[in-house]
């Protein structure tokens, strides 16, 4: 079975999509998506960006409970130490409400030191703040009084799942696998090969680790000329993977996922950005096996809303009737 993820940022670089025009698509994509067997949405978190890059997706996130029924609604990833845990458990507890137990989040640490300062916030006490605050969401969850960092809180009403929503955690160290196997119920590595260390970990706790997931390409899109449509899409993908890649090459090196390019025929050819017609796509699809995972990014790097639009119909009317879609399911084990 193949299950279908979507996915924003909601990068909006100029000249391009007013941003206004960009949410207003998302929220239709997303409505569209969640009809048309989508299993997750998930919204990522950065701040203080040039291209306006989400800040807020936990907003963004209720908008989209309004508008759906089915899919899980995922913060991928929210970065916690920039956060009062107190505050995020209210908000995740009103969205699982609103979404009617549908709310789930990825934890992560962050990793850009503009951002930290931004916050007022150490790198090094990254991982000891997210710690503290997936133990004190979980706490506070339960709906009693406790004291944390001092003083006395409460959070009501409860979200909706028991014991609580789903904490999945994100990270690109070993230490942060390990932390996933202690804290919480998946993990969501930047690099695959830190699987093996959350699995192993796991099996040390005597806790399961849940099946593997198949993840396709980082970026798919359909088209029934992928020539034509790689002109449109590549000044966007050049603007995401720069973007990224300046980013992550401070603090993954040559293992991260995104590398920046010196032009639109270096990335086309370094296969991360994927656009293949109907026939391929059910190709990827099908190699995957079961577990099998296609995300879709229909808006990347501010891109015509149009262009995701003609991906979308042709996934709905030439790829999706051939496979067998995996209902929404719940992280972990």
């Amino acid at each position: 079975m193949t299950y279908f993820v979507l996915k924003y940022d909601m990068r909006a670089p100029q000249p391009g999509a007013p941003v206004a025009e960009l949410y207003a698509a998302a929220l239709e994509q997303i409505a569209w998506a969640d009809r048309n067997g989508f299993g997750t949405l998930m919204l990522a978190e950065h701040h203080g960006n040039d291209d306006g890059y989400l800040p807020a997706p936990l907003v963004l996130g209720a908008a989209a409970a309004a508008r759906t029924e089915r899919m899980r609604i995922r913060v991928q990833a929210l970065i916690l130490p920039f956060h009062d845990p107190i505050r995020i458990a209210e908000d995740l507890a009103i969205l699982d409400i609103i979404s009617r137990g549908r709310a789930e989040v990825t934890v992560a640490g962050g990793y850009l030191a503009s951002e930290f300062r931004m916050f007022g916030v150490e790198l090094k006490d990254r991982g000891r703040l997210v710690e503290e605050g997936v133990a004190a969401m979980k706490q506070a969850w339960s709906g009693e009084r406790f004291v944390f960092r001092g003083r006395e809180v409460r959070v009501t009403p409860r979200p909706l799942q028991r014991p609580h929503p789903p904490i999945i955690l994100g990270g690109a160290s070993a230490a942060a696998a390990r932390r996933a196997a202690r804290i919480a119920c998946a993990f969501n590595p930047a690099m695959p090969e830190l699987h093996a260390v959350y699995r192993d970990e796991c099996a040390r706790l005597g806790r399961p680790a849940g099946r593997e997931e198949h993840m396709g390409p980082v970026f798919l899109h359909v088209a029934e000329d992928p020539d034509r449509a790689w002109a449109r899409i590549a000044p966007h993908a050049l603007h995401e993977t720069n973007s990224y890649g300046r980013w992550m090459a401070e603090s993954m090196g040559d293992k991260a996922v995104y590398r920046e390019a010196t032009d639109a025929a270096e990335l086309r050819a370094s296969g991360a950005y994927t656009i293949v017609t109907p026939e391929e796509c059910l190709q990827i699809a099908r190699g995957l096996g079961p577990g099998g995972r296609l995300a879709f990014h229909p808006l990347m790097g501010g891109m015509d809303p149009e262009l995701g639009w003609e991906s979308l119909e042709l996934l709905r009317t030439r790829v999706m009737p051939h496979l067998d879609v995996e209902p929404p399911l719940l992280p972990g084990p």
